[in-house]
């Protein structure tokens, strides 16, 4: 294997700039020519791949967002699409690939390689964390930080007025933003996809808790089965009917995305990238390079796409627990 290329895809992701590094100068230890594709697979389509150096990425790993730029493509679902893209790498000699994303780019790259054999190794980019295969996902942990600090600023205000916050995070299938921001942020509730909300449990215990504390923070993930975080206050205001208790609703929406990558996702970006360029080298493809128990892991991309990561149980009686 001579020449490479890497790719972001789907939703953007803090760290992913310095996965991007990582895969490029490794790439280039390894004697590789390394490519750097724009706009995910919707760019690989139309041939916007351009060769890398070293110092194309410095001052990245710092940075937000992806300097490739990410895009959902259509086109790529098609077999035609798809078609054009293979011819678009074989014109460069591109003989293998690293594709940092969540399911649908992983879901792309295993369909792309049954068809053409490109080999693939996957990152884990996205910050709802619910890709099977990797203990955390590039992301995900400062996603958490930002919705903790956004947390402790509403806090702040909720307890100066008395007030119950319903704050909504990021978390269309999977809770663990919501989780691991409300374990941090000290909320009273927490509400996820994976387990049934009860709103009478809810308004009762707010009516109890209202003898203990002035104020109390509810975080509901975006993919709740109750819907969003303005449709539940509402639920709740309803049930409890009492006009001198203050409801408010805040959704935190794309802000969660964005901001400087914790140490601790610019070093799973870190090691993710060197490893999938050295699972490459090593022969391994169609997989996703992860870390579990800090040791590198490649797991198939049928096993990361098909399987749910579930929530740690322990996490759920812990927000119970000092709720009270």
């Amino acid at each position: 294997m001579k020449k490479i290329a890497v790719f972001t895809s789907g939703g953007d992701a803090p760290g992913m700039n310095a996965c991007i590094r990582a895969v490029v100068r490794t790439a280039i230890y390894h004697g590789l020519e390394i490519y750097g594709i724009y706009r995910g697979y919707e760019g690989m389509i139309e041939g916007d791949i351009k060769r890398m150096q070293s110092h194309s990425v410095s001052n990245i790993v710092q940075r937000g967002g992806t300097i490739l730029k990410s895009a959902r493509s259509m086109e790529f679902r098609t077999p035609e699409g798809r078609k054009k893209a293979y011819n678009q790498l074989q014109s460069l000699g591109i003989e293998g690939l690293v594709a940092i994303g969540g399911d649908g780019t992983f879901t792309g790259a295993k369909l792309f390689f049954e068809e053409y054999g490109i080999p693939t190794v996957g990152c884990p980019g996205t910050i709802d964390n619910d890709i099977y295969g990797t203990d955390y996902t590039i992301g995900f942990d400062t996603a958490v930080n930002t919705a903790l600090d956004a947390i402790d600023k509403i806090r702040d205000t909720a307890a100066a007025h008395d007030r119950v916050f319903f704050i909504e995070v990021m978390g269309r299938d999977a809770g663990f933003i919501a989780v691991e921001s409300g374990i941090g942020g000290g909320a009273e509730f927490v509400l996820v996809p994976e387990t049934k909300s009860d709103i009478d449990l809810i308004v009762n215990s707010l009516k109890n808790l209202r003898k203990s504390k002035s104020s109390s923070i509810i975080i509901v993930a975006e993919g709740d089965e109750l819907g969003s975080a303005q449709t539940i206050m509402q639920l709740v205001k309803d049930r409890i009917k009492d006009p001198s208790k203050d409801f408010k609703v805040t959704t935190l929406g794309h802000i969660q995305r964005g901001g400087k990558p914790t140490a601790r996702d610019r070093v799973l970006a870190s090691r993710c990238g060197m490893a999938a360029v050295e699972g490459l080298l090593a022969g391994n493809t169609n997989c996703m390079a992860g870390i579990i128990n800090g040791q590198v892991f490649y797991t198939p991309f049928k096993d990361c796409i098909g399987q749910p990561k579930p929530i740690v149980s322990d996490h759920l009686k812990l927000i119970h627990l000092l709720s009270i």
